[in-house]
């Protein structure tokens, strides 16, 4: 990952800002910062990973699969978690 100042805003990348806030936001009327936002998005990826990793000591492969599967973390049958990113 490179480090980068700026933070280009799209118009699609602004919605999943906003939705994100909503889903963090204490109530109706908070409004928190985009770093809390950012942070609360990161912390939810890698505890989903660590969350696979456990269920695997439980769950079949298959299942794990169908289950946690997303548009952010692919999982491949009896292999490993990938992102999808990039």
């Amino acid at each position: 990952m490179t480090k980068r100042t700026s933070l280009k805003l799209t118009d699609e990348r602004q919605r999943k800002l906003e939705r994100a806030s909503e889903i963090v936001a204490a109530d109706d009327y908070d409004d928190p910062p985009m770093s809390v936002v950012i942070d609360a998005a990161l912390e939810n990826l890698i505890e989903h990973e660590r969350n696979i990793d456990d269920a695997r000591e439980e769950y079949d492969p298959a299942t794990i699969q169908e289950i946690a599967n997303t548009s952010v973390i692919g999982l491949r049958y009896r292999t490993s978690i990938e992102s999808k990113w990039r």
